[in-house]
């Protein structure tokens, strides 16, 4: 610190109000003023030409169009646009074992087949119902059921099909109505 005494007209004292610490920022030259309005200028007229290509994009019909190089808008294979859509929804497992039930007489063999279809895949419980056109080739496929399953299992994935759940020939419907005889024991008994 120096001793010299503070007079009333130097900077930085109570009565003049401009600091000798902080400059003050120069007048922009003529260049810098050129500079300055050249960039607002390029500004601007990059909006004005936004503004008028989304107006000519609204009277076209809007959106984007493809260009020279291939992009996500372009058209694909069909083939390629299913296996995107089994992906993306998690399909996998019931179109594998869709392809199943197509193939059903290479994978059992042509003579179960004849005798026995499958029916529906429950994806929670991973269970393949199979529906047998007697009780013989039911008790058949239930006998067969451990070996099919490790053979579907090779096919589609480890773990895919955990079991295969048999069913019977069916019965003729049920006719439940008013008709039925009170206390009778199966569909068609006659009255007594």
């Amino acid at each position: 610190m120096t001793d010299e005494p503070r007079s009333a007209g130097k900077a930085g004292t109570p009565g003049n109000p401009t600091n000798s610490e902080t400059p003050k920022p120069a007048e922009p030259s003529g260049v810098d003023l050129a500079r300055v309005a050249l960039r607002a200028a390029k500004e601007q007229a990059r909006a004005r030409g936004d503004a008028a290509q989304q107006k000519r994009q609204a009277r076209r019909g809007g959106g984007l169009r493809s260009g020279a190089h291939a992009d996500g808008r372009d058209p694909m294979a069909f083939g390629a646009a299913i296996n995107r859509l089994i992906t993306e929804r998690g399909w996998e497992a019931p179109a594998a074992v869709g392809g199943v039930m197509g193939r059903w007489p290479q994978i059992v063999g042509e003579k179960l087949a004849d005798h026995c279809a499958p029916q529906r895949y429950d994806e929670d419980e991973r269970v393949l119902i199979v529906q047998c056109e007697s009780p013989v080739w039911a008790t058949e496929v239930r006998r067969l059921a451990p070996s099919l399953v490790a053979r579907l299992n090779e096919d589609l994935g480890h773990g895919t099909v955990r079991q295969i759940r048999v069913l019977g020939p069916g019965g003729p419907p049920r006719n439940y109505g008013p008709l039925r005889a009170p206390g009778s024991s199966r569909p068609g008994d006659p009255y007594r």
